[in-house]
């Protein structure tokens, strides 16, 4: 049986998709690691509801870090 375009075409975006999850998950856990074991005496949560544009900006740094480090593993 022939395997058609669309067919194939789906099976891709379901890989990327489950690309993308895990990438995520292993994105955020890492984070949340980070944020208990590395920076113990920083309340990132607390400094950015003060309005600490900084620690957001770190934040989202580290995040785009570890996607960047788990999206090149994975391919």
């Amino acid at each position: 049986m022939e395997i058609t375009s669309l067919e194939q075409n789906a099976a891709f975006m379901f890989l990327n998709l489950t690309y993308a999850v895990v990438s995520l998950f292993v994105s955020v856990i890492s984070l949340v690691i980070i944020d208990k074991f590395v920076f113990r005496s920083i309340d990132f949560i607390a400094e950015i509801k003060k309005g600490n544009l900084a620690v957001a900006v770190f934040q989202s740094t580290i995040l785009l870090f570890v996607g960047f480090v788990v999206s090149s593993a994975m391919s």
